[in-house]
């Protein structure tokens, strides 16, 4: 056995003397964890070699493996097909319709137990062609790989709103080889860069990747799984206590849900002056920034992410962030009326034209879907709210901020990583793993072969306006940033998006192409957010000990499953509904992403950043955010070499310029009180009651989201979707506490200043 004792530590001599009686035991030099100073490292504890140095990790994943038990079975292959057929495809209906509905993983991990006993209990234990109906007693092993494959392409895929833009705006009407082609290229080819970069993201113990931890936890509570990690604490059972959370999470939500929806948008300030625009900028949640604090809905909390799963100190980080950029800087740029900030609301995911309306982008377009500049001179520019706006300038930085931070703290980790053999990990999960086979690399290299011809294909056989080069670049970016973005998503739980710098690199390379835009945003981002779906799964697969070979091939099959159901489900939704996408559709199949998507593909394809970001344009300041970005991670680190045992060293700077990168279509809702219920729990009671939060807290954090999960799709499918919508109209929808919250200034997004005499705002020439 082996104890982990911090540089600069020193045992206590009873230790010493137990140390000297053993005989076997050695040290496990630091950087054998982790070649940067880790936050997340419990550094004062002295950790045997059986375990994870990382107590959230500990708490969540048990520190055994029974490499024995069935996980290859008929019985999980059913199961999990079923999974990504159903729910993709009805998350697919669902996300052309508002208002909307997604069944999340969660609801699979939660059915897929009982229906797993059940078939366990009642199908003949007999084999057909050699294969096991009933392999016995339904294992926890089986339980992830179904769930692995309920998720991994659970929601709509990115490409699909191409297709369904450059139908609605463009009238292109490609066959389903195209279509298809397309989204399993863009869904795809991501795994492969993703099984690359699973020595750096997967292997290392430092890699803790917290939201899989609250997953590790439920599935270890119901397969009632033992293990040292959960700790000696009395009290109720994790099981008892996860079925007490859940009904309650199920219950509640039916009030800030349905019956008493202001306890949702808790605007409370602005209800006892609805009609003072300053105070409802300031404190509501619609529109404003949010400064009435707290929410009541769980929902709201976990938008951006269960704040139970985030580690503090990255919870500080983006807190911080949000803090000095949205309750500082931003009333700052407004008041002063920078970029004619007054004439719009504070807040806002809405592009606008010079009269404060809603920019018509049909106005500039010519009938081939180009930029007529004679009617975009005659109409206006484009306009954002002062968040919006803000928000790019974030994005750029960040983008800076994430290779330089990378460099200065992660070079040696990534170095070792890279010489490192995937058998040769120091913790005690990855060599439980190094018994099975690991993935060879040529399957990686077939999926990417075989994913990039039918971009090709896509790109070249119709007419795309897309360059091969531009593919190329488009992956180039994708690879570049994998390691960099996963290193500290799998550290922090934030993701870093690629979205806004691909769209300006393509706006700026190739102006005035918007499907070509689409496109090149989806392979240079999408690849990079599905390679980290994948190893997020591996590492799920890590930790409960499930086969890589098995793990590869069932994301693959069930995303490619998934991307079928889901072409399928949107040819037949634009063949048989009628008025598909049309704002007044009368089922409500109005496609507001779609609306985003297509608006999206104007403002960076057609108009295109350069009449938007370069010198002489409004937001021309914004671009030196990537100086910020590229700038301020050197001034930490060296303030962190000169002082390394300072608080400097939590400081991280794409968490703190990526983290509010949600907004829009987040909101100040979203962060405050998720700020609040993270100090409570990952710092007050994890320091204060730590037996407490090691047994309860992952299990807590599943509890309330499974309860909110099960009850949105319960109130969606038992009252808001019978009869169009119309039940409790008149009645429910139109008392008090359903309506107090949008009759204010901050719910219907009022400006400052009213439009000048001259009856518009902004530059007279542009």
């Amino acid at each position: 056995m082996a104890a982990y004792l911090p540089e600069g530590k020193h045992s206590t001599s009873s230790f010493d003397e137990k140390l000297d009686a053993e005989k076997q035991a050695h040290v496990i030099p630091a950087v054998a964890i982790a070649d940067f100073d880790d936050p997340n490292l419990d550094k004062d504890a002295v950790l045997l070699e059986d375990d994870s140095p990382y107590p959230e990790v500990r708490s969540a994943v048990a520190n055994t493996d029974d490499p024995e038990m069935p996980v290859n079975t008929f019985r999980a292959w059913v199961i999990g097909i079923i999974w990504s057929i159903v729910i993709p495809g009805m998350n697919q209906f669902f996300y052309f319709r508002y208002p909307s509905v997604t069944v999340g993983g969660i609801v699979a991990q939660l059915l897929s137990f009982p229906l797993g006993r059940l078939w366990a209990r009642v199908m003949p234990r007999v084999k057909i062609f050699g294969i096991s109906v009933n392999a016995g007693p339904f294992t926890v092993k089986e339980h992830v790989l179904i769930t692995m494959m309920a998720t991994v392409g659970y929601q709509s895929a990115y490409a699909t709103d191409i297709i369904a833009v450059q139908r609605v705006y463009y009238n292109q009407i490609y066959n389903f080889g195209y279509q298809w082609m397309l989204v399993m290229s863009t869904q795809l080819i991501g795994f492969s860069i993703g099984g690359i970069a699973r020595r750096f993201l997967v292997a290392p113990p430092s890699m803790i990747w917290p939201t899989n931890l609250v997953t590790c936890a439920l599935f270890n509570t119901l397969h009632s799984q033992q293990y040292a990690g959960i700790g000696s604490r009395g009290g109720i059972s994790r099981e008892r206590f996860f079925t007490y959370v859940f009904v309650g999470s199920v219950c509640w939500y039916f009030v800030p849900g349905y019956l008493f929806q202001a306890l949702s948008y808790f605007n409370w300030v602005c209800w006892i002056v609805p009609n003072n625009i300053v105070v409802n900028q300031l404190f509501g949640y619609y529109s404003g920034l949010g400064m009435s604090l707290i929410t009541f809905d769980w929902s709201q909390i976990t938008y951006i992410g269960s704040p139970l799963a985030s580690p503090w100190w990255a919870t500080a980080n983006v807190t911080a962030g949000f803090v000095f950029f949205f309750w500082v800087l931003t009333p700052i740029l407004y008041y002063t009326n920078t970029w004619y900030a007054k004439y719009l609301p504070i807040s806002s995911r809405t592009s606008f034209d010079n009269t404060g309306a809603e920019y018509n982008v049909t106005r500039i377009l010519t009938p081939e879907a180009t930029l007529d500049v004679q009617q975009y001179e005659q109409y206006s520019p484009l306009f954002l709210s002062t968040t919006f706006a803000l928000c790019y300038g974030l994005s750029f930085a960040a983008i800076t901020a994430t290779l330089v931070h990378t460099a200065l703290y992660y070079r040696k980790q990534i170095w070792v990583q890279a010489r490192r053999s995937l058998s040769e990990q120091p913790d005690i999960h990855a060599r439980l793993m190094s018994r099975y086979p690991q993935v060879p690399e040529w399957w990686y290299a077939i999926v990417f072969v075989v994913m990039f011809v039918f971009a090709l294909i896509s790109i070249e056989v119709w007419h795309t306006q897309m360059p091969v080069w531009a593919l190329i670049l488009a992956l180039i970016i994708a690879f570049f940033y994998t390691v960099p973005i996963g290193m500290i998503q799998a550290i922090t739980n934030q993701q870093i998006g690629l979205n806004v710098v691909t769209e300006l690199i393509i706006g700026y390379a190739l102006p005035g192409r918007p499907i070509a835009m689409m496109m090149f945003k989806t392979w240079g981002y999408i690849t990079m957010a599905q390679a980290l779906q994948f190893t997020s799964d591996f590492k799920l697969g890590h930790y409960m000990k499930i086969p890589p070979r098995l793990m590869f091939t069932a994301q693959v099959i069930a995303a490619a499953i998934a991307g079928t159901v889901q072409l399928g489900v949107q040819a037949w939704m634009f063949t048989n509904i009628e008025n598909m996408c049309d704002p007044k559709q009368k089922d409500g199949f109005i496609c507001p992403n779609t609306e985003v998507f297509g608006t999206a593909s104007i403002i960076w394809g057609v108009i295109g950043p350069q009449r938007q970001f370069s010198k002489g344009q409004i937001y021309y300041g914004l671009v030196f955010f990537f100086l910020l970005g590229a700038v301020a991670p050197v001034i930490s680190y060296l303030i962190s070499v000169k002082w390394p045992n300072s608080l400097i060293k939590y400081v991280n700077f794409p968490v703190i310029l990526s983290g509010i990168g949600y907004i829009p279509p987040a909101s100040a809702l979203n962060y405050v009180p998720w700020a609040i219920v993270g100090f409570i729990f990952n710092y007050v009671i994890r320091r204060r009651h730590f037996s407490w939060w090691t047994k309860y807290n992952y299990i807590l954090s599943a509890g309330l989201d499974s309860g909110v999960a099960v009850s949105a799709i319960l109130i969606f499918f038992c009252l808001q979707y019978p009869r169009n919508g119309t039940i409790g109209q008149n009645t429910l929808a139109t008392w008090w506490g359903n309506t107090v919250s949008i009759n204010t200034a901050d719910a219907n997004s009022l400006p400052l200043l009213p439009l000048p005499a001259k009856g518009y705002f902004g530059p007279d020439h542009w």
